[in-house]
């Protein structure tokens, strides 16, 4: 019997390492035949921040972005080629999708100062994103009379090449420079932090951080916009494939995506790095809050986030079971989005959150407050707000005047911080008639003819409910509309 045995091991193992090869090299050759790297997805940019950086305040970093935006023409801009001249390529000078075509380059870290401030607020973006994300809510704010920092976060803003070296301890310590400043210029007001995506998680880490005794100034209230709290554990396998193209020297396998740049203000094409670099901080946060007591925890800031039930990029379970069901009742407080229940699309949906955002509602006793925009009834395009305060039994319902778009299904991760007038993501007014307007582009045609996605114009890059979100923000920063600056 150990005889057959040995002689069946010594058949199968060769054959399953066989087989183990085939399918390594088949996946390693699907992977790699994605289109050509380009020069702004090699580019190595020397002027980034990064924690060795010797940048002591968020002037100093400022200049360093300044130079590292020369680099960016130097090492990009200038050496693109002949094929690349497209019109809609944001490297291509002059291009539809060229940010210089925007009287403000909002790929940069801006500061909206004001006389007599009533408070300052830091704004983080998110991942592979800029701060024209948040560039709405800060120019909102800025009118209630609040000192802004719109922060461009390293590696970003510049080319996707970046993000395939940043950390997230980069931009950890980007986010302790901006709140240092903002200390500086409005003395003893409240700073607040808006953080979006990852900036949501940045700003919770910062948070966290000073909990433990870092001695940072502190933000008196947090407002997440979709906190990327959790992600998919494949994120953490993923790093293996940027690896073993490291290793073979295939370039490509150290990229999700590699796409057209058609955004001014959005990297489409996507590193491993990046994946690898978002699971390492909400490893990090998770860390940090198993660290905490409850005595501690209760000193976290007062926190608002929105969050729609169906996001693609954070999993809304998500930000209620690993964030906000771990704090005390703080005053803290979720608002959730449902989705369009209008029977002509309800044939049409592969998934409906409809019985979990339920089972929340009835659940006894939440540490949190829940409002949640959903349809009053099926069929109702009508919106109404069924707000359960933390601890309450069960919900009240709040009437609205808001109602779904016809033609809307559902909040995306994208769409959230996106007023439905924005100029580029929206459909309102552009600043330069000629130049793309992501929101509006829905193009009907036959697969693989376009440069561009279907897939990204479908995806929907405004919030129907903006509105209502900025109000919601001001009310709970205590920042109700004053007369004041709007900003550029």
């Amino acid at each position: 019997m150990k005889r057959l045995a040995r002689k069946i091991l010594l058949f199968i193992f060769p054959s399953l390492a066989g087989a183990a090869v085939v399918l390594l090299a088949v996946a390693v050759y699907f992977l790699n035949n994605q289109p050509d790297l380009k020069v702004w997805h090699t580019a190595s940019l020397d002027e980034e921040f990064s924690t060795d950086s010797p940048i002591a305040s968020f002037s100093q970093y400022r200049a360093l972005e300044a130079r590292l935006f020369r680099e960016l023409d130097e090492e990009i801009y200038n050496r693109i080629g002949r094929d690349d001249r497209f019109p809609v390529n944001r490297y291509n000078r002059g291009s539809l999708s060229d940010p210089g075509r925007w009287q403000v380059n909002w790929n940069r870290s801006y500061e909206l100062p004001v006389d007599r401030p009533r408070a300052g607020v830091l704004l983080l973006h998110g991942l592979s994103d800029a701060p024209y994300s948040l560039r709405g809510i800060g120019k909102r704010l800025h009118g209630a009379r609040a000192w802004v920092v719109g922060l461009r976060l390293p590696g970003h803003g510049t080319a996707p090449a970046a993000l395939t070296r940043a950390t997230w301890r980069d931009m950890a310590a980007a986010v302790r420079l901006g709140m240092d400043h903002l200390r500086a210029k409005i003395g003893d007001k409240p700073i607040y932090i808006v953080g979006y995506s990852t900036g949501a998680t940045l700003a919770i880490h910062y948070s966290l951080e000073n909990l433990s005794g870092s001695g940072r100034p502190a933000a008196e209230r947090l407002v997440l916009i979709s906190p990327a709290v959790g992600v998919t554990p494949a994120a953490a396998l993923a790093v293996w494939q940027a690896r073993l193209g490291h290793l073979l020297g295939l370039e490509k396998l150290e990229w999700h995506a590699v796409t057209p740049e058609y955004d001014p203000f959005k990297y489409k094409s996507f590193p491993i790095n990046a994946s690898n670099q978002i699971y390492r901080l909400t490893q990090e946060v998770q860390s940090r809050l198993d660290g905490l007591d409850e005595t501690a925890l209760r000193r976290f800031p007062s926190t608002l986030a929105f969050q729609s039930a169906t996001d693609a990029t954070v999993m809304a379970r998500d930000v209620v079971d690993k964030f906000f069901s771990r704090l005390p009742d703080g005053g803290h407080e979720v608002v959730m989005f449902d989705i369009n229940r209008s029977r002509t699309l309800e044939f049409l949906l592969a998934g409906d959150p409809g019985p979990w955002l339920q089972s929340l509602l009835a659940e006894d006793a939440l540490p949190f407050s829940l409002s949640l925009l959903t349809s009053p009834e099926p069929d109702s395009q009508e919106i109404v707000v069924k707000y359960k305060p933390a601890g309450a039994a069960a919900p009240e319902t709040i009437p609205t005047r808001m109602r779904w778009p016809d033609s809307v299904y559902a909040i995306s991760h994208i769409a959230l911080p996106i007023s439905p007038h924005d100029p580029l993501y929206g459909t309102g007014e552009r600043p330069d008639a000629t130049a793309l307007q992501l929101g509006n582009l829905a193009l009907r045609g036959e697969r693989d003819v376009l440069r561009l996605s279907g897939t990204d114009m479908l995806r929907l890059n405004w919030n129907p409910f903006y509105d209502y979100v900025e109000e919601r923000i001001l009310e709970f920063l205590h920042l109700q509309e004053a007369a004041g600056p709007t900003g550029p």
